[in-house]
């Protein structure tokens, strides 16, 4: 099943406050919106990429917890793009002075952050072309590392900033290089 996306803005444009208290309303719905302020629907993942995700988090929390550089967010964590998309990256990440910075209200609802750098692991019903679009707007959106995982085709896309896209087939592992210092994930449980 694919996300649904509703335009509510004839009838009502969504502000900040109001879109939290929708997700929060619904806790058992996910929600993204996009830089239009349409409402997104996500679909739930099933087991193989549940279990997918659950893995990639695994490696970026013990390198994290290792290297103690920042934080490590997962598929629940919504945030607030500076073009005013609310997303939710598979995997995310944030240096820790960047993280430090916000207040404690900004940390405890939509965070107004772009990660450093973000993780999507497509589910065999995602549309490439769409999710290509999400990794594009992260980039734009200030986020300097990007990695699109799709497991279908056995390939790895590498979002940069002022970069073209890299597109690796099977790889074995990637480098988080100088955005993830040190942190190296290996795919092949992935494939």
């Amino acid at each position: 099943m694919t996300a649904i996306t509703f335009n509510l803005n004839p009838i009502i444009k969504l502000n900040d406050d109001q879109f939290y208290q929708l997700c929060r309303e619904n806790p058992d719905v996910k929600f993204e919106r996009n830089a239009k302020g349409e409402i997104i629907v996500m679909a739930p993942t099933g087991g193989e990429t549940g279990n997918c995700n659950s893995e990639l988090n695994a490696d970026f929390v013990i390198w994290n917890r290792q290297t103690k550089l920042g934080k490590v967010f997962d598929s629940s964590t919504c945030f607030k793009l500076p073009n005013g998309a609310n997303r939710s990256p598979d995997v995310a990440w944030i240096k820790k002075e960047r993280w430090d910075a916000l207040t404690a209200v900004e940390k405890e609802k939509f965070p107004p952050i772009a990660p450093d750098f973000v993780l999507e692991l497509m589910s065999p019903s995602d549309s490439l072309e769409d999710a290509q679009a999400k990794m594009q707007e992260y980039i734009d959106n200030q986020i300097k590392l990007a990695w699109l995982i799709n497991r279908k085709a056995r390939q790895v896309e590498i979002y940069r900033q002022n970069q073209a896209v890299e597109v690796l087939q099977s790889p074995t592992e990637l480098s988080g290089a100088d955005v993830l210092p040190g942190f190296i994930l290996n795919l092949q449980n992935i494939w």
